[in-house]
């Protein structure tokens, strides 16, 4: 009771953190497959979880490793740009089809999606193992409560955001906008590094830890 009790700071850390790091993996989940008929939602939103999780697993073992890579975050930065543009170029093709239509219309594949949310999955696991693991330190249980609760948000948010997203379309505008700017962050700090590392004098300051 006393180990849990010392460590509730902590965990109270990892909840939040958790709460504000996995909505950014459940609204990539959400956008992917919002675009999908409805009978392959589930599929695609329990595929973004279950990826999700062995990512932050693998990335929990090697992050040390990760973190002398310079170029880490200039690739996680540009490959959610792209999946930004990706999604916006779906929006807007799917807005064109329903005014002419009438009414909404879906043809986007289901493996088309799970491609999405691979590539975003990447870079957000990456940066939600990062901070959490800078909250647990060499905490074992901390850094597993934390993983479950990061899947437990993805499942609850994932599921609903892709039926908000579906009906709504301008919350799926922000959404876009949301992993673009996540995206242009992490390009921003990974040049940053690289400007530190390799002396490019590009006078870019060095972001905070994670």
């Amino acid at each position: 009771m006393d180990a849990i009790t010392s460590a509730l700071p902590e965990l109270l850390q990892i909840m939040w953190l958790n709460i504000i790091l996995s909505g950014d993996n459940a609204v990539v989940i959400g956008l992917a497959a919002a675009g999908l008929p409805e009978s392959q939602r589930n599929r695609a939103v329990m595929f973004g979880i279950v990826a999700a999780a062995v990512l932050r697993v693998v990335f929990s073992v090697i992050a040390q490793q990760l973190l002398a890579l310079w170029w880490i975050d200039i690739v996680g930065g540009l490959a959610l740009l792209y999946i930004a543009v990706n999604f916006l170029l779906e929006l807007r093709k799917g807005q064109k089809e329903e005014d002419a239509e009438g009414s909404s219309h879906h043809d986007k594949t289901l493996m088309a999606a799970l491609w999405q949310i691979v590539i975003a999955d990447v870079s957000m696991s990456l940066d939600n193992v990062l901070a959490v693991a800078a909250v647990a330190r060499d905490n074992l249980t901390l850094l597993i409560i934390g993983l479950v609760v990061s899947i437990v948000m993805m499942g609850i948010l994932g599921g609903l955001l892709a039926r908000l997203l579906d009906r709504y379309k301008w919350i799926a505008y922000l959404g876009v906008a949301l992993i673009a700017w996540i995206g242009v962050k992490l390009l921003w700090e990974g040049l940053a590094i690289a400007d530190t590392t390799l002396g490019l004098g590009l006078g870019l300051h060095a972001p905070a830890a994670h």
